[in-house]
């Protein structure tokens, strides 16, 4: 990989902290239940004190809300849940005075079923030039009656259905996610017109950059595959027509020369999931996206070797770019205290089930998991590329897994049945502090947040962690600070050796990480280590505590008689 150290001149992204604002669940500023732009104002400077360089808006644009805002109805305008333009032009001047950038959600690969266009697409007839913004297909069968392939929507379900409400359909509109979210034809030139110029019309507004949503999808294959069916998992992972086609590329090639087109240069990263680091380093070649999401090491057990092989794949696939956009978390997966605090099974995720193996059920030793996330998340923060958070693993926040069924929003337990539990776990409103009944989420005494708080967020309040020396929000703080101390000489990942396979140890050019991922406390040899520079747990030079990460300082090596450079020796305490 480049090393940050060779480049005079850094990008803002580059070695960047971004902080992931779920806008529903951050504040609320009016008493409805939702967050929105003016809680988010009130609570901005939490962002900035924590570290960050910029933060990430999950998407914000007039919706339905079927499924949470990614069913967009209208590109250019805020919801009114959330706000007005007004309130998104004051939050963007007030995060740039703070020196935070910011980033939105856009989402290409669908839109609502109350877009403009789908409706007029709709009341038109067969074959117009309305239907061509969308993939329209006659169904098989003499009279159309039944789907066009065996395509599965990654919610559950069919991915099709009919155009028409009658029982006779012969028309059949394609919905890789919900029903209510049909996809549009990225082969259409007038679709690919529309989203530069949407891109444009934002980035002229000030804002920094775009993630981009399902970035694998848009162009799907044509003629159409008559595939019979597929697991729900396989639809987010394998190429089966719907995924990673080749023209995607020009798509992005072309958002590039946008966002080179401005003083400073705009950002675009990509949610992309696939398997194949050939096929994923396409996607950020060096005419293409800036960065997409490392999610390899997301879905990996708290096991040395398994978090070891995802970061090399990870370093390997953006060697042509500028460096991997890390996370432990988003708004799509349990969260880490969660994951890390279940049974931890040795196997690799499947290319088809990344998704599921980040929502895995079961017993939870949130004690556990929240000493892991911890040193996760230093060990994470020692890596060169940009560090992702979601809002709440500052706190140290679990998934709420015992929402009751009547409790639940989300498309995917929907459209299962509930065999899914979904992400609404992931999404529950902040704790801020323990003053009103919903943690001061909302500041009015008689607001209900939209989804209820767990009653262990109550211990975990963003005032009740500010002044506790110990607390997860004291240590991304300082974890961060000392990140951005040290970044310029953050450069590269260069493995010790060591003898024991649980204990992860590598130099990144500025310190030594060393990360014990089992139940017991090792010990280093004394002339290892110089200095401790920070620890997740109470450490002193010569010990690495069980499940925890130290960043260390390494004793420049004796002259003779030294052990190599690349081998580290390592016991049970």
């Amino acid at each position: 990989m480049e090393k940050v150290a060779d480049r005079l001149e850094q990008p803002w992204w580059r070695n960047a902290a971004v902080y992931q604002v779920y806008l529903r669940s951050y504040k609320d500023s009016d008493g409805d239940g939702n967050g929105d732009l003016n809680g988010l104002r009130m609570e901005l400077k939490h962002i900035a004190e924590l570290g960050c360089d910029a933060l990430w808006l999950n998407p914000i644009y007039l919706s339905p809300q079927r499924d949470h805002g990614y069913d967009i109805a209208d590109y250019l305008s805020i919801d009114p849940m959330y706000g007005t333009l007004d309130d998104f032009d004051c939050l963007v001047a007030e995060a740039h005075e703070l020196g935070l950038r910011v980033i939105m959600d856009v989402v290409p690969n669908h839109c609502s079923d109350q877009h403009p266009w789908f409706q007029q697409a709709l009341a038109s007839n067969d074959g117009g030039p309305e239907r061509s913004r969308f993939i329209i297909e006659r169904g098989e069968g003499e009279t159309g009656a039944q789907v066009p392939n065996g395509w599965q929507s990654v919610f559950g379900g069919s991915a099709w259905s009919p155009i028409s409400s009658d029982s006779t359909p012969t028309y059949w509109y394609l919905h890789t996610f919900d029903a209510a979210q049909p996809d549009f034809n990225w082969r259409n030139p007038e679709v690919r017109e529309e989203f530069e110029s949407i891109l444009t019309w934002w980035f002229d507004r000030g804002v920094d950059g775009f993630r981009i949503d399902v970035a694998h999808g848009l162009v799907k294959a044509h003629p159409l595959p008559r595939a019979s069916s597929m697991r729900t998992e396989q639809l987010l992972a394998e190429d089966q027509g719907l995924w990673n086609q080749p023209e995607v590329h020009d798509i992005y090639r072309q958002w590039r020369r946008i966002a080179c087109d401005y003083p400073e240069e705009k950002y675009l990263v990509g949610e992309v999931w696939i398997a194949d680091p050939k096929q994923f380093s396409r996607y950020v070649a060096d005419d293409e996206l800036h960065q997409a999401f490392a999610f390899d090491l997301l879905v990996q057990p708290w096991i040395a070797h398994r978090l070891k092989a995802a970061i090399d794949k990870a370093i390997a696939q953006n060697s042509r770019a500028n460096g991997p956009s890390w996370t432990l978390n988003n708004h799509d997966v349990h969260r880490a205290v969660t994951r890390y605090g279940q049974e931890q099974y040795d196997q690799a995720p499947q290319p088809d089930d990344m998704l599921a193996s980040a929502r895995h059920t079961g017993p939870v030793d949130v004690v556990l998991g929240t000493r892991r996330a911890r040193a996760a998340f230093a060990l994470l923060a020692a890596l060169p590329g940009t560090l992702y958070l979601y809002q709440g693993e500052e706190l140290g926040l679990s998934e709420h897994l015992d929402l009751a069924p009547e409790q639940r929003q989300d498309p995917i337990w929907i459209r299962s049945k509930g065999e899914q539990l979904g992400r609404d776990g992931c999404r529950i409103p902040l704790p801020w502090s323990p003053h009103t009944p919903t943690l001061g989420f909302s500041d009015c005494p008689n607001a209900a947040a939209w989804l209820p708080q767990p009653e262990n967020y109550g211990q975990l309040t963003r005032d009740a962690q500010q002044t506790e020396p110990d607390s997860m929000l004291t240590l991304y703080k300082r974890l961060l600070c000392l990140r951005k101390e040290l970044s310029d000489s953050v450069s590269y990942v260069e493995w010790i050796d060591t003898d024991d396979p649980q204990l992860l140890a590598f130099d990144n050019g500025a310190f030594i990480c060393l990360t014990n991922t089992s139940d017991d406390d090792l010990t280093v040899p004394v002339d290892m280590i110089d200095r401790v520079l920070i620890s997740t747990q109470e450490a002193d030079d010569r010990t690495i505590p069980a499940n925890s990460t130290l960043w260390v300082l390494r004793r420049p090596p004796r002259k003779t008689g030294t052990a190599p450079v690349s081998t580290m020796s390592c016991t049970v305490a």
